[in-house]
């Protein structure tokens, strides 16, 4: 499985601590070996899937795009205050 990364991705997941990280790194393993596992977006962002995890105790989002059957595009990742927010700007620029 190839996976890319958005810049907005790569500083959120910069600004982690290690044991984040590794639970950032478990998702990303989860939805790498199963794509269907976040819930699928409609409306501004069609084709945009989100996958719930929590991180700590704090719940947290990571959106995600299969481009094709072997390629999954990293979009953004955080907490749910102002997430769908943050994401369709970013999408929409």
């Amino acid at each position: 499985m190839r996976i890319l990364v958005t810049p907005t991705f790569a500083r959120a997941v910069k600004k982690l601590h290690g044991q984040h990280k590794a639970t950032l790194d478990e998702a990303v393993r989860t939805i790498a070996t199963r794509p269907e596992a976040g819930d699928t977006k409609v409306g501004d962002l069609a084709g945009v899937q989100v996958y719930k995890f929590r991180m700590g105790n704090m719940p947290c989002l990571l959106a995600y795009r299969a481009i094709d059957s072997d390629t999954l595009k990293l979009l953004m990742v955080g907490p749910h205050e102002n997430f769908y927010r943050d994401l369709k700007r970013s999408e929409a620029g």
